[in-house]
């Protein structure tokens, strides 16, 4: 027995990361119906909806959100996918995670620290 991972299943979490970046969100919520764990990390701790959200896709975010991905997952760095997107000011995608119930204090900095820190208070009331 050994415990190198399968290359095939290697390829296919390489390319459920790479249609989480570039906004194949149907294509994405296939894979996800077919069994991909909606929560399935990379190796720096990023779920499929953290690269969604910083790479500014909204629709794939909230595909991904009403499949079950936790909102308030933070990668390795404590970094929550909120905060990405405020980071970002991807406006769009901080709207959808708030309506799919992200914690704008999660992680470190919270969201609701990022966006003091960018002169953005009123993001969060």
């Amino acid at each position: 027995m050994t415990d190198a991972p399968d290359e095939r299943l290697v390829e296919l979490a390489h390319q459920m990361f790479d249609l989480a970046r570039q906004g194949e969100g149907e294509r994405l919520a296939a894979y996800v119906d077919a069994g991909v764990p909606v929560d399935l990390t990379d190796a720096s701790g990023n779920t499929l909806l953290m690269l969604a959200a910083y790479h500014g896709h909204a629709t794939t975010v909230a595909l991904l959100a009403a499949r079950g991905a936790d909102a308030d997952r933070v990668n390795d760095r404590g970094q929550s996918p909120l905060a990405g997107a405020v980071f970002k000011d991807e406006q769009d995608v901080v709207r959808t995670l708030v309506e799919a119930g992200a914690d704008p204090d999660a992680g470190t900095p919270s969201a609701r620290a990022t966006a003091a820190m960018f002169g953005r208070p009123d993001l969060f009331g």
